[in-house]
This record gives structure tokens, C-alpha cells and sequence, in this order.
């Protein structure tokens, strides 16, 4: 990895370390006011750094009410793709080198940004933009990823085509629950279950497409959508 890679993949192990959620690390705090926080709570991104903050829902109220652009607000929003279109031969062509990524948009680089676990976190893959231009015309939707805050989680491993629109924390968690486990060359057994248990998780929680409501990753619904 070249030293802007090296980079990159630092920034995002700063920003899984607030996301990671394990029930053996102590209580999380809000990181503006300090006040503790549930296990299933708010989280802001700040786009310039990629960084997440754990935020309460008084912080998340005021950073709202002050229109400030320097936090944007993760809704925790889990959709399940189950038309989502993408053969093989258009995956071979995204040029991710393992059978799991996620993508999205960054405001402050401007296009669509690809990553992939990895034992020291994510991994910035350089991504093939005519490839990405064909996905999109097979699943409009994709063009309407909210800049920074959600993304397109593709699973393939082990034969699996599961494809969702999340938001950019669940991303993280999963990215940090494979590093937290990580062991030797190939991750061993531990990680090939953390992967499960965050799919299964994951399933558990998400919504078809044109369902009246999303769920939340902290447990509750989004705002914007009620039954």
C-alpha cells in the first residue's frame, strides 16, 4: 500500500474506534457534553476527517438547531436490496479484490469512494468509475445515496449476493468487529463469524425496499417514515 493508502486506511481506524460496538468496553459517552450513552445510540460524521462521533440526543438536537456544516447527522437506516442487479462480470470490473465492500459518496473528494475490510481496517480500493456509471444504470437508486451518511454494503462471501443501502456507521461496525478479530494471515474462524453474526444481525433489522418504514441501527425508526 503506497503511503496515501497507509493514510487513508488510518483515518478510517480512527473513525471505526468510536463505532465498533462490544459489549466488553465500557459505557460509551456523548463526545460533546460527556453525559453517558445507551448501548444503541446517535452517531454524527464529520465529512472532512470521515470521523464518527457518539452523540446524545440533546448534542444531536442542538448541532441541528445551530445549522452547522461541519456534522452530519447518521440516521441508522438498514434497506434491504433483494432486486439489486450486478452479475459477476460487472463485480470483476469494480476491481475489489476481496467479495465484500461498500460505496459511497464523499462531499469533500467529490465521487463515489469504494472500501473493503481489512485487518487494519478499511481499505480505500481504487474503483473503476465506467463500471460504477453501469451499476447505477442497473439499480437507479444508488444515485440517491445521501452524500457521507449512507452507502451500498455488497456481500458476496461464500457465495452470498446480498446487497443494502445502510448508513456509513453500520459500515464501520462491521469493518471494526472484522479487525477486533483478526488473527494470523487469513482472520481465522473468528472473523468468519463475526461476518455472520453482523449479516444476520443486519437482516434481522432491515426493510425492503418501498416498505412504509426503515429501521434504525440504534433501535429506533426513522423520523421521516411511519407506518
Amino acid at each position: 500500500m503506497d503511503s496515501t493508502g497507509e493514510r487513508r486506511a488510518t483515518n478510517w481506524v480512527t473513525a471505526l474506534r468510536g463505532a465498533a460496538r462490544s459489549s466488553a468496553v465500557a459505557a460509551e459517552r456523548c463526545e460533546f457534553c460527556g453525559c453517558p450513552l445507551a448501548p444503541q445510540h446517535v452517531h454524527l460524521i464529520e465529512p472532512e476527517s470521515r470521523r464518527l462521533f457518539c452523540a446524545c440526543g440533546p448534542c444531536v438536537v442542538q448541532n441541528a438547531a445551530v445549522g452547522s456544516a461541519r456534522y452530519r447527522q447518521v440516521s441508522g437506516d438498514v434497506t434491504w436490496l433483494g432486486d439489486f442487479q450486478l452479475t459477476d462480470e460487472l463485480w470483476d470490473t469494480l476491481l475489489i479484490p476481496i467479495d465484500m465492500a461498500f460505496f459511497h459518496r464523499s462531499s469533500t473528494r467529490g465521487g463515489i469512494l469504494a472500501h473493503y475490510p481489512g485487518p487494519a481496517g478499511a481499505v480505500e480500493s481504487t474503483l473503476d468509475l465506467a463500471a460504477w456509471g453501469a451499476l447505477v444504470e442497473s439499480n437507479p437508486l444508488l444515485s440517491t445515496l445521501r452524500e457521507d451518511i449512507e452507502a451500498l454494503l455488497i456481500n458476496r462471501i461464500d457465495g452470498a449476493r446480498s446487497y443494502y443501502r445502510v448508513s456509513i456507521d453500520r459500515c464501520y461496525e462491521l469493518v471494526g468487529a472484522i479487525r477486533k478479530q483478526w488473527h494470523g494471515i487469513s482472520g481465522g474462524q473468528g472473523v468468519r463469524d463475526a461476518i455472520s453474526a453482523f449479516f444476520a444481525a443486519l437482516d434481522s433489522q432491515a426493510r425492503p425496499v418501498g416498505s412504509p418504514y426503515t429501521t434504525m441501527g440504534n433501535g429506533n425508526e426513522h423520523p421521516d417514515a411511519r407506518p
